[in-house]
């Protein structure tokens, strides 16, 4: 049984996703200690994403910023390790693919700490991708491997993970949106300020290296999402990612008219645009999630996606970078009844990760 538990996270969507279950170790009054590696260092953004979910702020603040993978993961690698030593827990868990989790899991490995990895068994099969690498060595490390879906249970025993390792819990982003989704309606005015009230609009969000760092995919993308909103006479809301913005300057690119940049946007705020938007058009693994949640028609501009089930169900198509096949893809989205079942769960992820450490708790959705 797990007496103390230590969440190694750096970035909003690890925050976001790790928010439920230790929101869960309070109700189980079961102690824990939060280190924040600092991958995202937005201080502000940060502080607000810990105020608005509920949480307690980081134990722990490394501060090691942005860098090269191997730079950036490798100084990781060292403080977590320190950090460990210092907070002794019995259970380390990281969530997703991020080189923050790579180096908590590594980190971790090389103790006598039992590792759970949130996320488990997620595989985009494309090795191209750094996350790819990440989300599979933090799979082959770890003493507890919750999965999301049976899916993913299926793709880590295909690699030869012992099934006493796996549970599937379901997603804990499910946790997540089912708790904030009414605060998101009562507190967010972003509608209002952005002036989108009553109207129909786009969600876009481009983050991902292989879309923003080439030049010509990049173009190709945002060529293709101004016509597919122009043909639908929609406006389409991009709340940019600061990578994404340097890029456009780096290439000079402009972004066509159609597509309104606008500064990240905190939690609440971005969940309650992705509530109201008719579509939303995306490069991101959560959003692809939230969406299918949330019953929002997504489109994926990407070549594949560890997220099959938001396709398998319907909620998700894959269009690429092709400017055709974007507007194609957007007008055959668009009209799609949102009646799909939901593949994440019910809810009580967090509560099942719990018990799977031994920790007495309480069911019920929040």
């Amino acid at each position: 049984m797990s007496e103390h538990v230590a969440f190694v996270l750096g970035t909003r969507p690890e925050i976001i996703k790790l928010a439920p279950v230790i929101h869960a170790c309070s109700d189980a009054m079961l102690p824990y200690t939060i280190v924040h590696t600092g991958q995202h260092y937005s201080e502000s953004l940060d502080s607000v994403f810990f105020e608005q979910l509920d949480l307690p702020d980081p134990a722990y603040n490394l501060g090691v910023g942005s860098g090269s993978h191997g730079k950036q993961t490798g100084e990781m690698l060292i403080r977590i390790e320190e950090t460990l030593e210092e907070i002794d827990p019995d259970t380390v868990l990281v969530q997703g693919d991020t080189n923050s989790v790579l180096a908590g899991a590594i980190a971790t490995s090389k103790t006598d700490i039992d590792l759970g990895h949130v996320e488990a068994g997620l595989r985009s099969f494309d090795r191209r991708m750094p996350e790819e690498t990440n989300r599979v060595v933090a799979d082959h490390v770890s003493e507890h491997l919750f999965a999301p879906t049976a899916q993913s249970e299926r793709q880590l025993r295909r690699e030869g993970i012992e099934a006493e390792r796996i549970t599937v819990t379901g997603n804990t982003v499910v946790d997540a949106v089912y708790r904030n989704r009414e605060l998101a309606r009562e507190k967010s005015t972003v509608l209002s300020t952005l002036g989108l009230d009553g109207r129909a609009f786009v969600l876009m969000t481009a983050h991902r290296a292989e879309n923003v760092d080439d030049e010509a995919r990049f173009r190709s993308i945002l060529r293709g999402v101004d016509r597919a909103a122009r043909e639908r006479d929609v406006e389409v809301v991009y709340p940019i990612h600061p990578r994404a913005a340097k890029r456009l300057d780096d290439f000079g690119i402009d972004v066509p008219d159609r597509i309104r940049t606008i500064e990240p946007r905190e939690y609440l705020d971005f969940l309650r645009l992705e509530a109201e938007a008719d579509l939303i058009v995306t490069d991101s693994g959560g959003v692809q999630e939230e969406a299918c949640i949330l019953g929002v028609p997504c489109v994926t501009m990407r070549d594949n996606t560890e997220r099959p089930e938001t396709i398998e169900v319907g909620a998700n198509r894959l269009c690429g970078a092709d400017p055709e096949a974007i507007v194609r893809i957007v007008d055959e989205m668009w009209d799609v009844t949102s009646d799909w079942e939901n593949p994440f769960g019910d809810g009580d992820a967090s509560e099942r990760i719990l018990e799977t450490l031994g920790v007495s708790v309480e069911r019920g959705v929040a």
